[in-house]
């Protein structure tokens, strides 16, 4: 697979991955992967809806709302997933102009859906999303079928490092929270840039380890130890920081490469999740849905302690695929 090259508009090969993995360890994450939405993603639309994503609060929430029932604010939580997508659309700087909005959007690890019916509704795109999820993906289309976007927007069962689309078809490609789980990370950016288009907006919120300092060659064994309890119930390879992901993304030649660290934005929203698990609907809906829910359930404070000692960032990530440049002759 080929990056392409904004300067001389050819393709060229795409960076070595910081850590190729085996393909059998890729087999072996994906199907955990698949299986755990499977068999969770009942249980979150249940509780939390069609957005499977942090919500994006204002700094004191928790300040202003901490005597308040986590069922009683529900809508607010709700409300903060859609503030969460409104956000990333204006820190990358996506027109609203209509001559200028997005028209075909990918979704990359779409969940069930929620992501790629409201920017479908948003700027009247087309929408594709995919997700490793077989039972993801029946849903998200049943949901879309039901909301009467069925010719707007579409999903499928298909692989994020190996995308089923033709090179440079979208103007919005849209990541939320699925980076985390790419085994490959440098072949994922690597997909994402490839079915951009000319002049398109690429958009990734990911979790992130914090960046290295100078000083250090890795995180410090406690911190891996932390990460690894969390990989080991939540199917996630390796982590990588925000200066990484820049790395990679400079090394396909994109444009105007922006991050920010929304950590301190997205801190109310694990312990809202925790505490809906503590109700009666939650610990009920956990029981019935299987081992992987229950386990991934189970290692949600270690997140939170994750954030609290800066060890965990939630970062956003965004580039624009350079235009291509018409020259003409008038010689």
């Amino acid at each position: 697979m080929n990056a392409w090259c904004s300067t001389c508009g050819v393709a060229r090969p795409p960076p070595p991955p910081l850590a190729p993995p085996e393909r059998a360890e890729v087999e072996k994450l994906q199907k955990g992967i698949a299986e755990l939405y499977d068999e969770s993603s009942g249980v979150w639309e249940e509780i939390w809806g069609d957005h499977m994503h942090h919500g994006y609060y204002d700094p004191n929430y928790n300040k202003n709302n901490d005597n308040n029932d986590a069922l009683t604010l529900l809508s607010d939580h709700r409300s903060a997933q859609i503030r969460m997508i409104e956000e990333s659309l204006r820190f990358a700087g996506v027109p609203e102009d209509p001559m200028k909005r997005p028209k075909k959007v990918v979704d990359v690890g779409c969940g069930i859906g929620g992501s790629s019916r409201y920017i479908a509704r948003k700027y009247e795109a087309d929408c594709q999303g995919i997700t490793l999820s077989p039972i993801q993906a029946q849903r998200a289309q049943a949901l879309a079928d039901a909301q009467g976007l069925a010719d707007k927007v579409s999903f499928q069962v298909a692989d994020a490092l190996n995308q089923p689309f033709h090179d440079a078809q979208f103007d919005l490609v849209w990541s939320m929270e699925s980076g985390e789980h790419m085994p490959d990370k440098a072949k994922f950016v690597n997909e994402l840039a490839r079915v951009a288009a000319p002049g398109a907006t690429i958009i990734i919120v990911t979790w992130c380890h914090r960046d290295l300092s100078p000083s250090e060659e890795s995180l410090r064994p406690e911190e891996k130890a932390l990460l690894n309890k969390i990989c080991d119930a939540y199917y996630l390879p390796s982590w990588c920081s925000t200066a990484d992901y820049v790395k990679m993304l400079e090394s396909l030649s994109v444009e105007d490469i922006k991050t920010a660290d929304w950590s301190k934005n997205v801190a109310p929203f694990w312990p809202a999740v925790i505490k809906s698990a503590l109700t009666w609907k939650g610990f009920i809906s956990l029981l019935r849905s299987g081992w992987k829910t229950i386990r991934a359930a189970w290692v949600m404070p270690l997140m939170i302690r994750g954030y609290k000692m800066g060890l965990i960032k939630f970062s956003i990530i965004t580039c624009r695929k350079p235009a291509l440049v018409v020259t003409t002759n008038t010689s």
